[in-house]
């Protein structure tokens, strides 16, 4: 199976996933920058095609991070992918973003077997979930999505950006105190659930709050 895996909850990022690679990564980009994500996804999606030598007829199946993100940035990533599954013909997939984040955790040393995973909501808030974790398991999310302040999440490890933001009132881990959703682990925890016969989700997007453009109201009478 040939997976084109999207994520923009935080930075912009695509990857071709399979399983017949190695760690299953066939390639992956993602950008630095949170801001600029309508710019070079479509552009860098290109690139990672014609670097691997496929098309959209070769891609079985896209898969796109759904958030928690800001506004913007996860619909860029979201319209995309739905774009080309429309127009490949593709079957769509949406992966909560922080679970790319908890399978790294998982698959390092520093796994726990209960922890967080944290990413910058702005607002001075992070968005976080709470997942659980046993020997040769994909990590299971027990709690969340939610957005909140750090000072109120529960007092267990965490991991991810928004950690490293709030280290004073967190536990936060060093090794993945700047660590953002990419969209290569999303496709691999993907790929693993889908080998696994288990349900991912739609790709409805996971806001968690109201947006800042609100539709005007009717204009005042003048007196």
């Amino acid at each position: 199976m040939l997976i084109l895996a999207i994520d923009t909850s935080a930075v912009a990022s695509a990857a071709l996933i399979s399983d017949d690679a190695m760690e299953g990564v066939v390639d992956s980009f993602a950008t630095e920058d949170t801001r600029s994500h309508a710019e070079v996804l479509a552009p860098g999606i290109e690139k990672l095609l014609a670097g691997a030598g496929v098309t959209g007829a070769d891609i079985d199946a896209i898969v796109t991070g759904v958030g928690p993100g800001p506004f913007t940035g996860l619909r860029s990533g979201i319209a995309t992918a739905r774009t080309l599954a429309f127009v490949w013909n593709k079957p769509l997939h949406g992966v909560m973003s922080l679970d790319a984040i908890a399978l790294e955790v998982a698959e390092s040393t520093a796994a726990a077997a209960e922890f967080l995973v944290a990413t910058d909501a702005r607002r001075k808030e992070v968005y976080w979930a709470r997942y659980t974790l046993a020997d040769g398991q994909l990590p299971v999310l027990v709690d969340g999505p939610h957005v909140g302040f750090a000072a109120d999440l529960p007092d267990l490890p965490v991991f991810g950006a928004g950690a490293g933001l709030y280290a004073d009132v967190l536990k936060a881990n060093e090794d993945f105190s700047t660590a953002q959703p990419h969209a290569a682990s999303l496709g691999q925890f993907a790929l693993a659930k889908l080998a696994a016969g288990e349900p991912l989700l739609d790709s409805t997007p996971l806001y968690l709050r109201e947006s800042d453009a609100q539709v005007p109201g009717p204009r005042k009478r003048a007196l």
